[in-house]
């Protein structure tokens, strides 16, 4: 799936969350802190749920919350490409290990969990009463944003050139929408700049998990 559409209108508040990487207690304690509540609000992830840190099976937990919703990260690729074509090798590389770690039972649950990541969109489309904001993993590649444009998936999950560009100083808005919520390339801060705002802030590699509220 490509696209998928929510009106925030079914929610009370709504709040977007940089790359997990399984740092599921750091994401508890953010929520209880922004008092958010299960039966009202909705959290909508950037992707990369799993590997590097300590509980990506917890995190992967989050896929059967009606509160909760994600994009596909890169990371969820690399899964899904050695669990169907068996490139173990990238996977185990970037942080995949602690899936081979696992026993039986438990390895049996996660790869349910993961499969369940196909399932996931590569862009999210928030309807909120005055904004539309687009969720994706690295980028939305086109200067130019439309609802169920095609656009390279690829890009989607793994491009940096966007934010390489914003770095040097270079930049546009991305027309078609009003802001676009991007992780992928941990920061040490969020990173806003036109209509784009980049928030993975490093949480596994010791840094802060930065949560944003939209709604």
């Amino acid at each position: 799936m490509m696209y998928q559409y929510l009106n925030g209108e079914n929610w009370r508040h709504i709040f977007i969350v940089g790359d997990l990487h399984g740092c599921r207690r750091m994401l508890d304690e953010q929520l209880l802190a922004h008092h958010f509540d299960v039966e009202q609000d909705l959290l909508v992830s950037v992707g990369d749920l799993i590997d590097r840190g300590p509980d990506s099976p917890g995190c992967l937990a989050l896929l059967n919350e009606p509160w909760f919703r994600s994009v596909r990260g890169n990371h969820e690729e690399m899964a899904l490409n050695a669990l169907s074509g068996g490139n173990h090798q990238q996977w185990m590389r970037n942080g995949g290990d602690w899936f081979y770690q696992l026993d039986g039972v438990r390895m049996i649950e996660a790869k349910h969990a993961l499969n369940r990541c196909r399932e996931m969109p590569l862009i999210l489309h928030l309807l909120l009463e005055d904004q539309i904001v687009v969720v994706a993993h690295a980028d939305y590649p086109g200067d130019h944003y439309a609802w169920g444009a095609e656009v390279d998936c690829a890009e989607v999950v793994w491009s940096r050139s966007r934010i390489e560009s914003l770095q040097k100083g270079r930049g546009a808005a991305i027309t078609g929408a009003d802001a676009f919520y991007f992780g992928h390339t941990p920061l040490s801060a969020p990173l806003n700049a036109y209509n784009q705002h980049f928030i993975d802030t490093g949480a596994v590699f010791g840094n802060r998990l930065t949560l944003v509220q939209v709604q």
